[in-house]
C-alpha cells in the first residue's frame, strides 16, 4: 500500500470564517506574540503604567505588553498558535472567555477565570490590559 504524496499549500487549508467569535482577536494577539517575541523581559507593572495616553498608539502597546507580560501573570508560557491557525490553546481559548466575559460585564465569570490561573498580584494589570484590547473588538 502507497500513498500519493502531494504537496498541500496555505490553499488547502479549511477555510474558517472571519467572523468565528474570538478569532480577531486571538488572531490579533498571535501576531502581537510574533512581532515581541524576541523583544526584552518586560514588567507587568512597569509597562502598565508607561501605556501611552494616544488611543491607537496605546491599543497596540497594550496588545504586545499583554502577549509579553501574560507568562508572569499566569506562572508559565502561554501556548499561542500562529496567526490563522484554525486550531486554539487552551490559553487561547481561556482568554477568549476572560476578554468576553469582561466586554460583556459578567463579573462572577470574569472573577473565577481570573482566580483560575492568574496570581493574584497581576489580575488587576492583567484585566486592564485585556480591556483595552478588548474593546477595540467589536464581537468576541
Amino acid at each position: 500500500m502507497t500513498a500519493a504524496v502531494r504537496p498541500i499549500g496555505f490553499e488547502d487549508a479549511p477555510a474558517r470564517a472571519a467572523t468565528t467569535s474570538g478569532h480577531a482577536l486571538i488572531d490579533h494577539l498571535r501576531d502581537a506574540a510574533r512581532t515581541s517575541r524576541c523583544k526584552e523581559y518586560i514588567d507587568l507593572f512597569g509597562a502598565c503604567a508607561s501605556l501611552s495616553g494616544n488611543r491607537d498608539v496605546a491599543r497596540q502597546a497594550a496588545s504586545e505588553v499583554l502577549v509579553r507580560c501574560l507568562s508572569q501573570a499566569l506562572g508559565r508560557r502561554p501556548v499561542l498558535y500562529r496567526v490563522g491557525e484554525a486550531a486554539t490553546s487552551f490559553d487561547e481559548k481561556w482568554l477568549i472567555a476572560l476578554a468576553r466575559s469582561l466586554k460583556t460585564g459578567d463579573e462572577a465569570s470574569a472573577t473565577f477565570l481570573l482566580h483560575s490561573r492568574v496570581a493574584t498580584h497581576a489580575r488587576r494589570n492583567l484585566v486592564f490590559l485585556l480591556r483595552g484590547v478588548a474593546d477595540c473588538f467589536s464581537r468576541i
